[in-house]
């Protein structure tokens, strides 16, 4: 070896290494105005999907949401147009139109160009808002190919354009009007969006829990693509939204308990009643925003709980002193909402989903204590029922709980730790494994020899497994052998007992039949999931797979559609002459090749994630599928099982 020539060669090397890692003062970049935004979308309003797209209509209704806490607004109304954009327009008191002193510019512009710029800083503007960041219009703004602004102020319209964040001329009058408040119109941009096709029912959803949370709000959704409408207002606020959790259920209490306290700068609400189910089902918010991580005003109402039953079932000696009942005991069964309005709320980052004011535990719990147990002193026969459950459940939970042990150590004893069935693969990396809820030996058999075996297990069940919603207790529950099977599997747990560092599959995927037998199993392994394991749907750990309905072949050439709209489309561009057309009714038709090809391979499948984006109508689904009506279950397997994203929690 000539080290001459190779000293050299590391002497190039060296110094080809500082030129490409030169860092000064000419490689750092000044983005001006809007340019972050669009740079980086995903920082401000969390991704560019489908769930962003519909964020920046949140953004703007949440604004008019603020003046409707400040009690200048009573309607919101959300218009989808036929070429994509979307208006909001609200009655409040409309954007300052007035010029900015330091900026020199309209209010409007400055709040329309400028992050963090608002009137939710410490003036006067707004004492309870859920905006707080002040980045809400300006971002829309940046994300949209053009937005218009008419302001409806003083006796007069006012109006303004942008294209690409960037005013096309300074606000002005263009006629007189007794009209007040705001329309905001956009285009979102489909160079930063993945899709810029809004979704009705998304939306509805959203508007109505934002009814639900403001008494006598009115928020209104027309769809003009498809003449679709939606109204909602709820002079019932909180109340409503429990009487509807607990519509199809058998209830403890003669009404919903309704508690409330108003003061200088804060309010809480507190609504609840317990069914005869063992399901929990507690929805916190915070000026008006959802915090699905909970939050002080969640532990308070928590703690408040437990120590109030206990309390009462001790002083009434159905307890004795120093025994306790836990937390999850006084929960089974318990459909509750808790809704605080504060000033100066403090969430945790820009996506808002845990309150951390401090003080809001203590004004819960006192709320609770005053209503609460007020309301069980009152009410001996009600809070004597009310005990019993939650001690019925205590007894339940810890003979599940011995029931978990000595299966756990069967286990052990018996060297027997996955079920038989299962047919694993060889990664052991949970974050690069993938697990398939099969439907029927037929179609596992299918799906082990076409998966990938190094990623992919594959788990076939037989037959539908057991409705949970209905199965009367938990012992039940953990004798079914194809949930024992899953259970296992997933290694996991259940419940209390759910540890997520032991999941052995970051994708569990449902792949059943694209018929309605397929659907009625897919619901009710979501129930399942749900009721039982809902981290796992929480954390996005649950999919659904899209097997084809049809395969179309010409001149040996095979293609695969996946509706009956896609089917359409195509042949109306082909000449149907010569091809064959073949409708798989089940998974077990389709040969190992083809199920890889079609809904297997990561680089060509189709899947459809679950998500919590939506408990209330999750609950509503749930309660309505797996409850008592056989009928309108039918009729809505049947309406639905083509429709799998509406099927989505």
């Amino acid at each position: 070896m000539n080290s001459e020539v190779d000293n050299k060669n590391m002497e190039e090397l060296e110094k080809e290494l500082k030129h490409s890692t030169k860092y000064d003062e000419s490689d750092i970049q000044v983005l001006e105005g809007l340019e972050p935004v669009r740079k980086r979308p995903g920082m401000y309003i969390g991704s560019t999907d489908e769930r962003g797209l519909h964020h920046l209509i949140i953004e703007i209704v949440d604004n008019s949401i603020d003046e409707a806490l400040a009690g200048y607004c009573d309607k919101v109304t959300v218009i989808l147009h036929k070429d994509g954009s979307v208006s909001v327009k609200d009655n409040g008191r409309g954007i300052p139109t007035g010029m900015h002193k330091t900026e020199h510019k309209s209010a409007v512009e400055v709040v329309l160009t400028k992050l963090h710029a608002g009137g939710k800083f410490g003036g006067n503007g707004y004492k309870i808002s859920g905006g707080l960041h002040g980045v809400g219009l300006s971002v829309v703004n940046a994300l949209s190919v053009w937005l218009k602004v008419d302001i409806y102020q003083n006796g007069n319209h006012y109006t303004q354009e942008y294209k690409k964040g960037v005013p096309q001329a300074p606000l002005k009058i263009v006629e007189s009007t007794e009209e007040r408040g705001t329309k905001i119109s956009f285009m979102p941009d489909a160079e930063i969006f993945e899709t810029v096709d809004f979704n009705f029912d998304t939306l509805r959803l959203r508007f109505r829990e934002i009814a639900f949370l403001n008494r006598g709000l009115t928020i209104e959704l027309i769809d003009e693509r498809n003449d679709k409408k939606a109204s909602f207002c709820f002079e019932g606020g909180i109340k409503e939204f429990v009487q509807q959790l607990v519509q199809n259920k058998n209830t403890l209490f003669k009404e919903v308990l309704y508690l409330q306290k108003i003061a200088s700068n804060y309010e809480v609400e507190v609504c609840m009643e317990y069914d005869d189910s063992y399901a929990e089902n507690i929805h916190s918010y915070a000026n008006n925003i959802n915090t699905i991580e909970g939050g002080t005003h969640l532990v308070g109402f928590k703690n408040s709980l437990t120590k109030i039953i206990n309390d009462y079932a001790i002083k009434s000696k159905m307890i004795k002193d120093g025994d306790k009942l836990s937390g999850e005991d006084v929960r089974e069964g318990l459909n509750a909402v808790i809704s605080v309005k504060l000033t100066n709320p403090q969430f945790e980052g820009q996506t808002k989903t845990k309150l951390g004011n401090s003080e809001m535990r203590g004004y819960v719990e006192k709320v609770m204590i005053d209503g609460f147990g007020s309301y069980l002193e009152e009410n001996p026969s009600i809070a004597r029922e009310l005990i019993t459950k939650c001690l019925t459940a205590q007894k339940a939970r810890d003979a599940a709980r011995n029931a978990r042990d000595l299966t756990r150590r069967k286990s052990v004893l018996e060297h027997t730790t996955l079920p038989g069935k299962l047919s694993d693969c060889s990664d052991k990396d949970p974050r690069n494994c993938e697990i398939y809820i099969v439907e029927g030996d037929s179609a596992g058999g299918t799906a082990k020899q076409g998966r990938d075996r190094r990623f992919q297990a594959i788990l076939p069940l037989r037959g539908k497994i057991l409705n949970v919603e209905k199965a009367g207790s938990i012992n039940r529950i953990l004798e079914n052998a194809e949930i024992n099977s899953m259970i296992t599997a997933f290694g996991c747990g259940i419940h209390e007992a759910y540890d997520e560092s032991k999941l052995r599959y970051h994708k569990i995927i449902c792949m059943t039949d694209a018929d309605v037998d397929g659907s009625h199993i897919r619901i009710l392994l979501l129930t399942f999931f749900f009721r039982f394991m809902r981290p796992l749907i929480s954390q996005g750990h649950v999919y659904i797979a899209q097997p084809p309905l049809y395969k179309v072949s010409k001149n040996k050439v095979d293609k695969y559609f996946y509706s009956d709209d896609e089917l359409n489309s195509y042949l109306e561009t082909i000449d149907q002459k010569g091809i064959e057309i073949q409708r798989y009714k089940g998974l077990g038709e389709m040969n190992a090749e083809q199920l890889w090809e079609t809904t297997m391979d990561p680089e060509r499948r189709i899947m459809l994630k679950v998500t919590m984006e939506d408990a209330l109508a999750a609950e509503e689904t749930f309660d309505l599928l797996m409850g008592e009506s056989p009928e309108l279950r039918r009729e809505f397997i049947e309406e639905n099982f083509m429709l799998v994203d509406e099927v989505d929690i």
